[in-house]
């Protein structure tokens, strides 16, 4: 099994990555907070990987922070939690926020995720409940959400999302705009290095 992934980031798209390994690219799949924190391409970075063998394919998902692997693990020990829908839940939720939701029993917090309904809420939070306060519960891998973007950030997103591109995308793409410009950076200027950033990446192939 993969463990791990040292190499040079090829591609980021809205819910997977391309990292090279010696000339061979492997596919990743991973959650939002994680492709936000990914170096722009074509930087080297190391990723911890959870592999995912089935009959017809065999599956790697990627993290940079050791806490959002470990509840993924956990998270898929749940029946009906399938790995899409956990990183739907860690691209929703933070690890402090998985361990205040379980514990407190709050279902609607959990059913923000993509493809969490009520009747899934319920079991994770039965099924977990008794084990969420043993789990990581730090910051882990920080992003905004939609409701809580504000000033120039907010004006960005809605810009791209206007333009066409999904919410995670251009997410992920001011994310990384950000980190290289700085907090001085206007408006104007993080929308065009976005827009290059989006469009260097073009759409990953498999």
């Amino acid at each position: 099994m993969i463990a791990s992934l040292t190499g040079r980031i090829e591609q980021i798209e809205a819910d997977r990555f391309v990292v090279d390994v010696n000339g061979v690219g492997y596919l990743v799949q991973a959650s939002t907070r994680t492709l936000a924190a990914l170096p722009p391409a074509p930087a080297v970075t190391k990723l911890l990987i959870e592999t995912q063998v089935r009959e017809d394919a065999i599956l790697l998902y990627g993290f940079v922070d050791p806490g959002e692997r470990d509840w993924f693990r956990l998270l898929t020990t749940v029946q009906g939690v399938g790995a899409r829908v956990a990183l739907n839940i860690l691209s929703t939720l933070t690890p402090r926020e998985l361990v205040g939701a379980i514990s407190a029993g709050d279902r609607a917090a959990l059913s923000r995720a993509p493809g969490v309904g009520p009747k899934l809420a319920v079991r994770v939070v039965t099924e977990l409940r008794d084990r969420a306060g043993g789990m990581p519960s730090g910051p882990g891998v920080a992003l905004p959400t939609p409701t809580a973007a504000q000033g120039i950030e907010g004006d960005a997103l809605s810009a791209l999302v206007n333009l066409g591109y999904r919410r995670p995308e251009a997410q992920a793409a001011l994310a990384r705009v950000q980190e290289r410009l700085g907090e001085g950076a206007g408006l104007d200027q993080i929308i065009r290095e976005a827009l290059r950033d989006l469009a260097s990446r073009g759409p990953v192939t498999t």
